[in-house]
């Protein structure tokens, strides 16, 4: 990650680790199901959570694992994370503050690695990639989630324009066929993968982020001036309000 795009993060996330602690649409979902059920009765012993974010991947994984890393960018997520494993009684999370592109753990040193909603800020995705590859043990689980771009290139070039104007830490929404190319060049075998829908509501995503005013205002003005086909794709509703698609990979490392 480039000094200018970490110290973004860090700038952008820092004073809004709390909300992304309690957000809905990061604290459930069938994702987390999908990915809690890999881990039961795996017998685990240390996992990564990259890219924790609010911890909710650390807070579901801890029961079926000897030890969760939860591992971020923003020392304030790592704070709220750590903060709420101890209100919620977890006493197997633990925390470390780096960034995707620069792990400071050693070679194979984790049995699964778990990364959710977070590749869309990393300067540099296929180090992320590749840094996550080098920590994990051969046949180590993977569990990768991110939100993804639309295969439509106008509505691609929208999603990106308006996840920027909303988060200035935002580098992109990659396409499925692209993080699936990304995962097997880094060494990963992808098993599996699932497409589901996330339904944005535009007054709780613009709050979660502490949208300027002036942003906001520009945002409802772009979501409303959409042409036909990007309104469709991306479901934009009257009030600016849209879906999102997130993918979900799992698999293993070679």
């Amino acid at each position: 990650m480039t000094v200018d795009q970490h110290q973004e993060t860090i700038g952008h996330y820092g004073p809004r680790a709390s909300a992304y602690v309690v957000s809905a649409v990061h604290a459930s979902g069938p994702d987390l199901d999908q990915l809690e059920a890999l881990l039961t009765g795996r017998g685990s012993d240390r996992v990564l959570d990259l890219g924790c974010g609010g911890g909710h991947v650390s807070y579901r994984a801890a029961p079926h694992v000897g030890q969760v890393v939860a591992c971020d960018v923003t020392p304030a997520m790592i704070a709220a994370v750590l903060t709420e494993a101890a209100e919620r009684g977890i006493g197997n999370i633990v925390g470390e503050v780096a960034p995707a592109e620069a792990l400071p753990f050693d070679d194979a040193s984790f049995d699964a690695v778990l990364c959710r909603f977070t590749a869309h800020h990393w300067s540099d995705l296929r180090a992320g990639l590749a840094e996550a590859r080098r920590v994990s043990k051969p046949g180590a689980l993977l569990v990768f989630i991110d939100t993804v771009a639309p295969d439509d290139r106008a509505s691609d070039t929208h999603l990106q324009v308006v996840e920027y104007l909303r988060d200035p830490s935002h580098v992109r929404n990659y396409s499925v066929a692209e993080l699936a190319d990304g995962l097997s060049q880094a060494g990963f075998a992808v098993e599996s993968k699932m497409v589901r829908s996330l339904h944005m509501d535009f007054a709780v995503w613009t709050q979660r982020t502490n949208t300027p005013p002036d942003n906001v205002a520009m945002l409802r003005r772009l979501q409303h001036e959409a042409g036909a086909e990007v309104r469709r794709q991306l479901a934009i509703g009257k009030d600016g309000s849209f879906d999102l698609e997130a993918a979900t990979f799992t698999g293993s490392a070679l």
